[in-house]
């Protein structure tokens, strides 16, 4: 992917060693996949049950990662976020324009180990995750050492298509998708399971992220072989149904959050060839 001349985004903030996260070893990916399962399934949120085991950890490391100088990988792999940001923004300003409308540029924050936000502490064990309630996405590094070493999923366009993922929340967001699930919530409507809202909004920001990067190819051409493959692995390494596979040996169609490998793939590729947000509506799709 010749991602190195893409133009840089001036909204990310590295809080590494600052005291704004919390060093240390977190969960990881199969463990907080264990606690989605339960949480899930015990009819308590995980959210919530996180936000405990935050908690602990902040209790048991009173100190906070130290400062200290990055590694080349470590600093290129920022100026790679936020080549990747900086064409998320520039993507959607155009299509926000095209439609009437200004798009409100998110900030990404890197963290390490765990953080607060508008959503309460996050674990780094939660992956990437995006906050409407302060409008920010927050990304420790490590998770893309987490995707190759566990799920198989590398390369820079795979990570990518996560960050583009969580720009997809906040296009949601702004259009008013993300209020109108949060609502459906709130009045006691289940969201979870196969086919339920919160399923379909996952599936709406793969394929955001697809047509991120179908207006990211038509712009600069800077897919090279294997990149879309990287990306499509990607998404089918982490759909439900092999994540639950994996960790408790069954699939619980009930339980789903994101979609499975194959709703994931279909999706971010709707995106990635048409080009077209109005391809996108999950919400009205009858087959996911």
């Amino acid at each position: 992917m010749r991602w190195k001349k893409a133009r840089r985004s001036d909204n990310l903030v590295d809080a590494r060693g600052t005291g704004g996260g919390i060093g240390g070893k977190g969960l990881g990916i199969g463990g907080i996949v264990l606690i989605v399962v339960i949480g899930l399934l015990s009819g308590q949120d995980p959210l919530q049950i996180l936000g405990q085991i935050g908690g602990q950890l902040i209790e048991q490391q009173a100190t906070p990662t130290q400062n200290r100088a990055p590694s080349a990988e470590q600093s290129e792999q920022v100026e790679f976020v936020r080549a990747i940001l900086g064409d998320t923004e520039d993507t959607w300003q155009a299509l926000f324009a095209a439609s009437g409308s200004q798009y409100q540029e998110p900030r990404l924050i890197l963290f390490e180990g765990g953080v607060k936000s508008a959503c309460g502490f996050a674990s780094s064990a939660v992956g990437p995750f995006y906050c409407p309630g302060d409008q920010q996405v927050y990304l420790d590094l490590q998770f893309f050492r987490e995707m190759e070493q566990r799920f198989a999923a590398a390369g820079d366009f795979a990570q990518a298509y996560v960050i583009a993922h969580e720009i997809g929340h906040h296009v949601q967001t702004l259009l008013g998708v993300s209020a109108k699930v949060n609502q459906a919530r709130r009045s006691g409507q289940r969201v979870e399971g196969d086919g339920g809202l919160l399923v379909r909004q996952e599936l709406q920001a793969d394929c955001l992220a697809g047509l991120w990067a179908h207006h990211a190819q038509k712009r600069h051409a800077w897919l090279e072989p294997g990149d879309l493959e990287e990306a499509l692995n990607a998404a089918a390494a982490i759909g439900d149904d092999r994540l639950q596979k994996q960790s408790r040996g069954q699939v619980v169609p009930d339980a789903f959050t994101h979609g499975t490998s194959e709703q994931r793939v279909r999706w971010f590729r709707a995106g990635f060839e048409s080009g077209d947000i109005a391809r996108c509506d999950t919400f009205k799709a009858a087959r996911l």
